[in-house]
C-alpha cells in the first residue's frame, strides 16, 4: 500500500522482471516508478548519488577523499541546488512530479527492515537516508559530468611546448572525412548572431602542472539513427539507440513501462531519475547520443592575497564566495574544503588541491552549474505524439549536449543537437583563459531554435555517434576534443548502401564489429614493412604478418588479426608521439585518426623524426619497421603462452560492481567482440550499455536488451541474467503491454492507496 495514491496502480512483471506499471493519472504513475525503482535498484541509486555529490568516503573512508573532493569543486552538489531553485521557480509542476517520485522511494524505505536491507548496506555498514528531489537532480548532474570532458590544460601545455601554428596542425578542428550527424548539404534557414573574436589577447603563458578531470574513453560513445520508411520492407521508420557507456552492475539502466490514460510509454529509465529516457510510446521513439561539445572552460584567476577574498577581474577587485565543504570520512576525522567561488564557478584547482604551482588558481565554468529542466525533457518525450511536441521537449534541455533521433508512427525522422552552447568565437575555450580578461567571456548562447536539426533528410536517413555535428556552412563555432571519425562513416556507409531494411538489419548493425580504422591503417603499414625488399623475416615474425594479412578486419570475438592489429598500433602510435611527453606535464597526443593520416598522406614529416638522433632523419616508414618487430614479439609471447588466446579473452570485457572490490558481485571476461571506434563499441570497460531498435508501425514492434539484470540483489537470477544474448547480440521482445494482458508474466501486484 502507498500513501498518497488517488487510485490503485497495477504492477504486472514480465518473465525477465520488467515492470509494466498501470496508473490512473501522472503522480500516481510517478511515486510507483519510484516505489519500484527502489525495490530492486535503492542502493545504486543512493550510491550513485553519494558519488555525484563527493560522500564516497562517508561509507568507504579515506580512500575516496581525493574523489570527494574533486566531485565537490567541480560544483555537482551546487548544480543541482541551482537546478532544483530554478524548478521552483520556473518549473513547479515538473517538481511536484519529482517530489511524487522521491516519495514513492521513501515509503519503500520507510518500510525496510534490517534484514531486508541490500547487501551492499551491510558489507560497507550503513544505512539509506530520505531520498529527496534535489538528489534526482544530483543524479542527472552526474550522468552530465560523466558524458563531457575537455582538454584545455593539456592544449594549453602543448601549446606552451610546440606553439600554436603545431598544435593546429596536430589537432585539426574539422577531419578530412568529415561525416557529420546533420548531413553536409544542409541549409540553415535562420539569421546566426554575431561573434567577434577580439583583437590583441593574451593567454596566460605557462606550463600546468595539474591532474586534469577525467574524460570519455577515446573510441568509446553511443550511435543512434533512424531510417524512413521509403528504405524499410514494411514501409515504416525504424529507429536504433546503443548508449555507449561505462559497463556496471548493477546495470545503469532498469527497463520499464509507464502507462497512464494518456500514454503508455516503454524503455529504459535512469534510477533515481523519473519516466523512460530511451525508448519509445505508441506514436513515437527517440533515443540520445552524446553531443561531445566544449561546454567546460578554465579562467586562471588572480587573488588579491592569500585570504582569496577578492579576485582581479577588468582590472579591479570583485568579491569572491567561499564554500567550505564538509566531508564525512569513515574510521577518520572529518574533512573542511575550503572551495573559492568566482563569477566564472568553483575555483578547482589550487595551491591544496593538485596543482603544483602555488600560484596557480584555475575556475571552472560549465553549463552543468546553470539551473535547467532536463528532467521535464523526458517527461513531455515520454508522452509526446509527434515531432512538434518532441520540438517543444527538447527546448527543456541543457546539459549535457545530446544527439536526439527520433521516429514516428506518422512517417517522420529527425535528428536535433541539443544543448546548452556557449556562443564563443574561433578558439575560445581551447586553452586556459586570462581570468582577469572580460574579452574571454562567454558572448551568451545558441539560441535553442538555431542548434542543428534535420527533419526527413532527402537521403532517408538520420544518425549520430558522437562525430563532428556539422558541415563548414554552420555558422557558428563547434569544437570539442573527442569527436569521433569511424563509426560514424561506418554507420552511414552501410544505411546508405541498404534498401528493404528490415528490423534485423538494424539488430546486426547495432553489433557491426567491422574496424574501419584497421580497414585504412593497416594496408598503409603492411605497404610500408613490405617495400623492404631486403628485409628478412624470423620466424615469430612471418607467422605475424600472415595474421594480419589473413585478417578481414572484422573483430569478432574468435578472431586472431584484431589482437595482432592492436599490439601494433598501440607501440606505433606511442612511437610516434612520445617525443610529446614531458616529465609530468598533462598533454594529450593526436587520436588514431590524425595518427593514421599522418603515416598515409605525410610519411617524410617532421614530426616522425626523432630529435634525439639528430644523425638520423626517421621517417613514417622507420616508426613502422622498429614498431612491427616489438608487436610481433608481444604476439608470439602471448601465443606461446596461451595458445587458445583470441580477441574476447585478450580484450577481457568486464562488468564490475559499482564498488570495485565487491569482485564476486562482478562479472569478468565476458566473451563477446567489438572494440573502440567499431560501432559495437565493446572495449574492456566500455560498451553498448542499452541496445534497442523499434519498428514505427502499427502495432510497434520493439526489442531491447542491456547487459546486466533487473534486480540490483547479486543473489537473484535476475542480477546479471541478459548478459550473455547481450553478449551474442541477442534481445528480448519488448512490446508495449496493455493491463488486460497476463501472459508470459511471472507475477502481478496492485499497490493499493493507504489512507
Amino acid at each position: 500500500m502507498l500513501v498518497g495514491l488517488e487510485a490503485p496502480v497495477e504492477v504486472i512483471y514480465d518473465e525477465a522482471l520488467i515492470p509494466h506499471l498501470f496508473a490512473e493519472n501522472q503522480r500516481d504513475l510517478m511515486k510507483a516508478q519510484g516505489y519500484i525503482t527502489a525495490k530492486h535498484r535503492l542502493w545504486q541509486m543512493e550510491f550513485q548519488t553519494r558519488a555525484a555529490a563527493g560522500r564516497v568516503a562517508e561509507v568507504v573512508g579515506p580512500v575516496a577523499l581525493d574523489f570527494d573532493r574533486m566531485q565537490r569543486r567541480k560544483g555537482l552538489g551546487y548544480g543541482a541546488e541551482m537546478g532544483l531553485q530554478y524548478l521552483k521557480e520556473n518549473e513547479p509542476e515538473a517538481l511536484s512530479l519529482i517530489e511524487a517520485y522521491a516519495d514513492g522511494v521513501n515509503q519503500y524505505i520507510n518500510q525496510l527492515s534490517l534484514a531486508a536491507l541490500p547487501v551492499e548496506y551491510k558489507l560497507l555498514d550503513y544505512r539509506p537516508e530520505a531520498w529527496t528531489p534535489y538528489k534526482t537532480l544530483l543524479l542527472l548532474k552526474y550522468m552530465a559530468d560523466m558524458l563531457v570532458g575537455d582538454k584545455d590544460l593539456e592544449y594549453t601545455n602543448l601549446r606552451y611546448l610546440l606553439g600554436e601554428t603545431q598544435v593546429n596542425k596536430l589537432f585539426p578542428e574539422m577531419p578530412e572525412d568529415n561525416d557529420p550527424v546533420i548531413q553536409m548539404d544542409q541549409v540553415w534557414d535562420f539569421i546566426p548572431l554575431k561573434v567577434q573574436k577580439p583583437e590583441g589577447l593574451v593567454y596566460p603563458d605557462f606550463s600546468i602542472l595539474a591532474e586534469p578531470l577525467p574524460s570519455p574513453e577515446e573510441g568509446v560513445g553511443s550511435n543512434n539513427w533512424a531510417v524512413s520508411g521509403s528504405k524499410t520492407k514494411n514501409g515504416h521508420p525504424i529507429l536504433a539507440n546503443d548508449p555507449h557507456l561505462g559497463l556496471n552492475l548493477p546495470s545503469l539502466w532498469y527497463a520499464m513501462q509507464l502507462s497512464s490514460p494518456e500514454y503508455s510509454v516503454k524503455g529504459a529509465t535512469l534510477p533515481g531519475a523519473l519516466g523512460v529516457i530511451s525508448g519509445f510510446n505508441q506514436n513515437i521513439a527517440w533515443g540520445v547520443t552524446n553531443a561531445t561539445r566544449d561546454v567546460r572552460d578554465w579562467y586562471a584567476i588572480q587573488f588579491k592575497d592569500s585570504k582569496r577574498l577578492e579576485y582581479r577581474y577588468n582590472d579591479q577587485w570583485i568579491q569572491s564566495t567561499v564554500r567550505v565543504e564538509t566531508i564525512e570520512v569513515k574510521g577518520s576525522v572529518t574533512f573542511q574544503d575550503t572551495v573559492i567561488y568566482t563569477h566564472y564557478g568553483p575555483v578547482v584547482y589550487d595551491k591544496s588541491f593538485k596543482a603544483k604551482d602555488p600560484k596557480a588558481n584555475f575556475a571552472l565554468k560549465w553549463t552543468a552549474h546553470e539551473g535547467s529542466n532536463e528532467q521535464g525533457t523526458f517527461l513531455e518525450l515520454n508522452r509526446a505524439t509527434n515531432h512538434k511536441d518532441y520540438l517543444e521537449a527538447l527546448a527543456h534541455f541543457s546539459s549535457p549536449g545530446q544527439n536526439f533521433v527520433f521516429a514516428s508512427v506518422e512517417g517522420d525522422i529527425a535528428m536535433k543537437v541539443q544543448g546548452k552552447f556557449p556562443l564563443k568565437w574561433p578558439k575560445q575555450g581551447k586553452y586556459l583563459m586570462d581570468g582577469n580578461n572580460p574579452a574571454f567571456e562567454w558572448a551568451g548562447y545558441i539560441p535553442s531554435d538555431q542548434n542543428p536539426a534535420t527533419l526527413n533528410p532527402e537521403r532517408g536517413f538520420v544518425s549520430s555517434a558522437n562525430q563532428y555535428s556539422v558541415g563548414p556552412s554552420y555558422p557558428y563555432y563547434v569544437f570539442d576534443d573527442s569527436f569521433e571519425e569511424y563509426r560514424n562513416r561506418r554507420i552511414n556507409s552501410q544505411l546508405a548502401s541498404m534498401e528493404a531494411i528490415e528490423v534485423e538489419d538494424m539488430k546486426r548493425l547495432q553489433f557491426d564489429d567491422y574496424n574501419l580504422h584497421a580497414a585504412e591503417a593497416l594496408p598503409v603499414m603492411l605497404e610500408m614493412i613490405a617495400a623492404d625488399s631486403t628485409r628478412e623475416y624470423s620466424e615469430a615474425e612471418t607467422a605475424f604478418l600472415d595474421t594480419l594479412q589473413r585478417w578481414d578486419y572484422y573483430a569478432d570475438p574468435d578472431q586472431n588479426g584484431p589482437i595482432a592489429f592492436d599490439l601494433w598500433w598501440s607501440v606505433l602510435k606511442e612511437g610516434v608521439w612520445k617525443y610529446l611527453d614531458q616529465e609530468g606535464l598533462p598533454i594529450i597526443h593526436p587520436d588514431n585518426y590524425q595518427t593514421t593520416r599522418f603515416i598515409r598522406d605525410y610519411p617524410q614529416d617532421s614530426l616522425f623524426d626523432d630529435t634525439s638522433t639528430p644523425q638520423v632523419f626517421e621517417s613514417a616508414k622507420d616508426h613502422i619497421a622498429s614498431s612491427f618487430v616489438i608487436a610481433a614479439q608481444q604476439y608470439d609471447s602471448i601465443r606461446q603462452s596461451n595458445p587458445e588466446m583470441d580477441w574476447a579473452k585478450f580484450k577481457h570485457t568486464s562488468i564490475n560492481h559499482l564498488v570495485p572490490n565487491f569482485k564476486a558481485f562482478s562479472r569478468q571476461g565476458i566473451y563477446t567482440g567489438g572494440g573502440r571506434s567499431i560501432v559495437n563499441a565493446t572495449s574492456e570497460r566500455h560498451g553498448a550499455s542499452w541496445r534497442m531498435v523499434v519498428e514505427l508501425g502499427k502495432p510497434i514492434v520493439a526489442f531491447g536488451i542491456y547487459p546486466g539484470g533487473q534486480s540490483g540483489n547479486p543473489g537473484s537470477k535476475f542480477y546479471d541474467n541478459l548478459i550473455a544474448p547481450w553478449a551474442k547480440g541477442e534481445y528480448l521482445d519488448f512490446q508495449l503491454r496493455d493491463a488486460s494482458s497476463k501472459n508470459n508474466s511471472l507475477f502481478y501486484t496492485i499497490l493499493k492507496p493507504k489512507k
